[in-house]
């Protein structure tokens, strides 16, 4: 089973710090939570999307496993956000901690509670380069395209730069 998920922060937290602690602390949170770290893709630093005046973020895809289902594991992630401080007030807004489900083994869900895949993973140059780097045959489960071809077509203007594992 290959559950994917995304991190990002682009402010210093209060009690954990700059982005990279903030979001190793939750990924050993989510494990408390039955959401363990299978493998981690390097970290990025990546402009925001869309451009503003904000912080640059820090970036990573988790590779994890856990007994939950798709909803529980959602759930789970949402737990640790809120636990860290995220308010969740405005879209694109710079954040302290921010955890996506992007893949769940392949599955198609879509209602009012779980989209799977993430809606936007696929516009974004901060989840699928380092999705790329865990795992460079990946294919989008909704249309088939493939990860490399994903990347050509994102936008010039999604800076992204690796930083040390």
């Amino acid at each position: 089973m290959a559950i994917h998920i995304g991190l990002g922060a682009n402010l210093r937290h209060p009690r954990f710090g700059d982005p990279v602690r903030t979001l190793g602390a939750a990924l050993r949170r989510l494990a408390y939570l039955g959401v363990r770290t299978r493998r981690r893709s390097s970290w990025y630093r990546s402009a925001p999307v869309p451009a503003s005046d904000q912080p640059w973020y820090v970036n990573a895809v988790a590779e994890v496993s856990t007994g939950l289902g798709p909803e529980a594991t959602l759930a789970a992630l949402h737990r640790v956000e809120a636990e860290f401080g995220r308010v969740r007030e405005a879209r694109n807004a710079a954040r302290w901690i921010d955890i996506d489900l992007i893949d769940y083994d392949n599955i198609l869900i879509n209602n009012e509670n779980i989209s799977i895949p993430h809606p936007r993973s696929h516009l974004r140059a901060f989840v699928l380069l380092p999705l790329a780097e865990l795992v460079p045959a990946w294919r989008h489960p909704r249309t088939g395209d493939a990860i490399v071809d994903l990347i050509a077509a994102l936008p010039p203007d999604q800076r992204i730069e690796r930083l040390a594992r």
